[in-house]
């Protein structure tokens, strides 16, 4: 039973910062990715950020590269999306999510981004910021 709990949005005025967590449970121990998206009204959903489980390797976003910085705990129990500078642009829904084990994968939605494919979606949790 995947759960992923997402936590930390809110409204800020643009050049703030917020930080989003991803509280994780349940995940397959074969699964190798994690990443955050997002998706604003009218707008189709967009990768933000990716980390490869076993090695850290990160991938961001063009347009959010040097603003916005995805980490995961030591335990692998929360993921991290730090986001400065903030900007009006930036308002959206964010989502965590989660690679699928083989298993998983032929039961569940893919979506691939990069090189990682995501199958576990948290509920979101919106960001808006002002200008």
């Amino acid at each position: 039973q995947v759960q992923l709990v997402e936590s930390g949005g809110g409204s800020v005025q643009a050049g703030g910062s917020l930080r989003l967590s991803c509280a994780v449970s349940g995940l397959p121990s074969s699964s190798n990715c994690m990443g955050w998206f997002r998706q604003a009204p009218g707008k189709e959903r967009e990768g933000v950020a990716t980390i490869y489980i076993g090695t850290r390797n990160t991938y961001v976003a063009p347009s959010v590269k040097g603003r916005f910085t995805i980490s995961q705990d030591n335990a692998k129990n929360t993921l991290y999306l730090q986001m400065n500078d903030l900007k009006p642009e930036d308002s959206a829904m964010y989502y965590c999510a989660a690679s699928p084990d083989r298993e998983a994968s032929r039961r569940l939605h893919i979506t691939s981004w990069g090189y990682c494919s995501f199958a576990f979606w948290g509920q979101g949790t919106q960001v808006t910021v002002s200008s």
